[in-house]
């Protein structure tokens, strides 16, 4: 049994999307509690404010206004304040480029967004449950893209 709440950050520009996520985290049985972003520059502003809580787990959009996600992640990754950050990649795009160049910058999985709902909880459902500790030190290619 799960005690302790997970700290998730999402940053979307896509309003309907950031509902959907949230809403579907809420129906899971697991404690979560989540902060949504709107756009890049925002989720930076608020990682970089030294007294806010670092999240477990960082849901990040690739395509998002003012600053992007894949400027986000290189920022992030740059700085060793976030290097126990877990970070999904969590967008419309199937681009293989998206996907390279995201696993070359050090994300930790790439989600393409769910089109159902189902689909989604379920995708949420696994992310949030991996152990990220150990998972993220046998990083590789081949478990990098999640697919369902």
């Amino acid at each position: 049994m799960q005690e302790k709440e997970i700290y998730i950050l999402l940053a979307d520009d896509d309003e309907d999307d950031r509902l959907f996520f949230t809403d579907a985290l809420d129906e899971l049985k697991i404690k979560t509690k989540v902060k949504t972003f709107n756009d890049g520059v925002a989720l930076m502003n608020y990682l970089n404010d030294k007294s806010n809580l670092l999240p477990s787990i960082l849901f990040l959009d690739l395509n998002m206004p003012k600053k992007s996600g894949v400027e986000c992640l290189s920022e992030i990754k740059k700085d060793d304040y976030f290097k126990d950050i877990a970070i999904a990649i969590y967008s419309t795009s199937a681009s293989e480029a998206d996907i390279e160049d995201t696993f070359v910058l050090g994300a930790n999985i790439y989600i393409k967004k769910p089109n159902d709902y189902k689909k989604l909880k379920k995708t949420l459902s696994n992310i949030v449950t991996i152990n990220w500790q150990y998972d993220t030190s046998n990083l590789n290619k081949d478990n990098f893209l999640l697919r369902l």
